[in-house]
């Protein structure tokens, strides 16, 4: 009887060892076809979601060129010489840009968003801040003082710009 158990035991001890054997293999191959598969999906989706990212890339690159402040004070004329009348008109002109834009949000980066958030608000800003100067009395002077004060440092699109450059360069 004891002779038999130990017989039995090493006759099932090969086919143990290759049913063992067959699971690793198979949950292996299991696992490099389930990769295989997302990789193939993932590599589908990017065909249909390049093309979107790279046009929200545009279409932020162009709100940012709008809201530049020297392209936004030659495209948006003041309608009289009243200086907070035109700041709102400009405020009000920025506004409208974003929120035609707001969207594309879904297509980049959280961060580069962040970005483009805050190339708006500076920009906002230094209105303003031009704005409150009292020595800015019209439109007009308003209109220069920013435009002078911006030819010695680079502007919040500019900075805007290169980030979106430097985001693309690394997704094509």
């Amino acid at each position: 009887m004891e002779f038999n158990v130990i017989n039995l035991f090493f006759n099932l001890l090969p086919a143990l060892i290759v049913a063992l054997v067959s699971v690793y293999f198979f949950s292996q191959y299991t696992k490099n076809e389930e990769g295989r598969r997302r990789f193939l999906l993932h590599k589908d989706n990017q065909k249909t979601a390049l093309p979107l990212q790279l046009q929200a890339y545009e279409r932020l690159t162009l709100l940012l060129e709008r809201i530049a402040p020297s392209n936004l004070l030659l495209r948006v004329k003041p309608f009289s010489d009243d200086k907070d009348e035109y700041e709102r008109l400009l405020l009000k002109t920025i506004e409208q840009e974003f929120e035609h834009n707001l969207t594309q949000q879904v297509y980049v980066t959280e961060e580069c968003w962040n970005v483009i958030r805050t190339a708006k608000s500076a920009t906002v800003s230094i209105i303003r801040k031009t704005s409150m100067n009292e020595k800015v009395t019209t439109s007009d002077k308003l209109r220069e003082t920013i435009l002078r004060d911006l030819m010695d440092h680079q502007t919040p699109s500019d900075a805007g710009l290169s980030y979106i450059k430097k985001e693309v360069a690394e997704i094509i």
